[in-house]
């Protein structure tokens, strides 16, 4: 294996784990994160030989996602950054994969909905009550760590992708 492929291997699921590790202990994914997401992009496109049109169209998508999911924030459906977050993702998975990208982090978003709602249904036992980031999650008026439905739909089919080792994005 070489060092591209171990990049390849590893920065985009770290940054995935810590965007879902993130909106889980605080409800916030860092404009940072997207950023890096954006950059690790155009930097592996760059150095693996990605085409330029191809690349375009990878932005195409993103900007397509991003517009989406500042409106669905409007609508106050889903936080900032997860609308962020899902634009950068889209940047990696262009138009080739994001469909399957969508229909993932759908089904992993309406589950982890179902099973908040559950949980806020619960009481806490006192050991849990004290924990902040439990207890923002056990919060009845609190929002939906998306980004870790994001997350997972991303780890689902970036091995999809060609930017595992061996293949070509």
């Amino acid at each position: 294996m070489t060092a591209l492929d171990a990049v390849r291997l590893i920065v985009f699921p770290a940054l995935m784990a810590f965007a879902a590790s993130s909106d889980l202990l605080t409800m916030t994914i860092s404009n940072r994160l997207s950023l890096a997401l954006s950059a690790a992009f155009l930097a592996l496109a760059l150095v693996t030989g990605m085409p330029l049109h191809v690349i375009g169209m990878h932005f195409l998508a993103a900007a397509i996602v991003l517009t989406i999911g500042f409106v669905f924030f409007a609508q106050g459906w889903i936080g900032g950054g997860d609308a962020k977050l899902v634009a950068a993702t889209a940047l990696w998975f262009g138009f080739d994969h994001l469909l399957d990208y969508m229909v993932y982090a759908s089904i992993f978003g309406g589950v982890l909905t179902i099973a908040l709602l559950q949980f806020r249904k619960l009481p806490l036992p006192a050991p849990l009550a004290r924990q902040g980031w439990i207890m923002r999650l056990h919060d009845t008026g609190g929002g939906v760590p998306y980004g870790i439905a994001l997350a997972a739909a991303a780890l689902i089919v970036y091995p999809k992708t060609g930017w595992m080792p061996g293949g070509l994005p």
